[in-house]
């Protein structure tokens, strides 16, 4: 007799077709970009354990998932969850399945902080174990964390972009599925992901910075010659003090004012008048545009200007020879 599929129950309209979009998020539209609501999340999960056995596991036989969906560990959530537990008991069961490579073994799916609080308060974890594939194990794991593991939008990203390198299928339909994202949105998560590794690495989880900042960043990002000024920011002493919000602000902060000094340097401003008084002269550097401007009492100031602009190949010709002087040392 065939086997039952494990993931059915995952999903609202059967397993997952291969052929087809993830829950058809193409044919929704724009309004329907969120493929469901935190509650249906947390209900697909929910449902995958309805039925199912609950046993008792010593967290010692229990490795962490194949792909990683945090950066750091929220101390004050981490400690509110072990004095619940060690108060009250651990009330939901995570879901582990046998391990893929390791045999007698178990891999979570989800439910991480509960069984590395069993193992500190040396309890053993109760746990749920079904048999799941890899794909199947990366959706119930992102639509868990979702829906109930407040993970920041920058570790929503960097799931998606592991994700996508496991390549499960060409159109990124397990990622869409189990982060209930569109298109659209997962492509921005995984430009963010692009960033340097050792900036991401620098900053952390950052819990309360949202999607725009990170775009923010982003764009701060690709000015040349603005890693230097992350890095400075960095190694500064007080800089691992800082809290994950206050280390993003920090860097934002040095680039945001790197970009005000070189658009300050960019736009330099110059005036000249004539001994006089009838001719005066504006100049104005910004980026590879340099503009003179020329104002004058009577007619000069256009006599002037023509009389400039009939010269410029001749001024431009003594002016390239001169700078080969110089460079040449004559």
């Amino acid at each position: 007799m065939a086997r039952k599929n494990p993931f059915a129950n995952l999903m609202d309209q059967g397993g997952v077709d291969e052929k087809t979009p993830a829950l058809d998020y193409a044919l929704k539209g724009a309004s329907r970009s969120i493929l469901s609501s935190i509650d249906e999340l947390a209900a697909r999960a929910d449902k995958l354990m309805e039925g199912e056995t609950v046993v008792d596991l010593d967290p010692d036989s229990i490795d962490v998932s194949f792909v990683r969906d945090r950066l750091d560990e929220d101390d004050r959530e981490f400690d509110e969850l072990l004095a619940a537990i060690r108060d009250h008991g651990q009330d939901s069961p995570i879901l582990v399945r046998p391990h893929p490579s390791r045999p007698g073994r178990y891999m979570i799916v989800f439910g991480h902080r509960r069984a590395h609080v069993a193992k500190l308060l040396e309890r053993k974890v109760r746990a749920v174990i079904k048999e799941l594939g890899d794909r199947e194990h990366v959706v119930a794991q992102g639509q868990e964390n979702s829906a109930r593991a407040n993970l920041s939008f920058i570790e929503k990203a960097l799931f998606a972009a592991k994700l996508s390198r496991l390549h499960y299928d060409e159109d990124n339909a397990t990622i869409l599925t189990a982060l209930a994202i569109d298109r659209t949105t997962l492509s921005k998560m995984l430009s963010v992901a692009s960033l340097p590794q050792k900036v991401l690495e620098a900053i952390g989880p950052a819990k309360g910075v949202g999607r725009d900042r990170w775009y923010e960043l982003k764009a701060l990002l690709e000015r040349p010659g603005t890693i230097d000024g992350v890095q400075a920011v960095i190694e500064d002493a007080g800089f691992s003090g800082l809290s994950s919000d206050e280390r993003f602000n920090a860097i934002v902060a040095r680039l945001k004012s790197k970009k005000s000094t070189n658009r300050a340097r960019s736009g330099q401003q110059s005036k000249w008048a004539s001994e006089d008084g009838v001719l005066a002269a504006e100049m104005k550097a910004e980026g590879k545009r340099y503009t003179v401007s020329l104002k004058a009492k009577g007619p000069d100031a256009k006599a002037f200007g023509e009389y400039l602009s009939e010269r410029l190949a001749d001024m431009y010709r003594a002016f390239r020879q001169e700078k080969t002087n110089v460079d040449h040392g004559d």
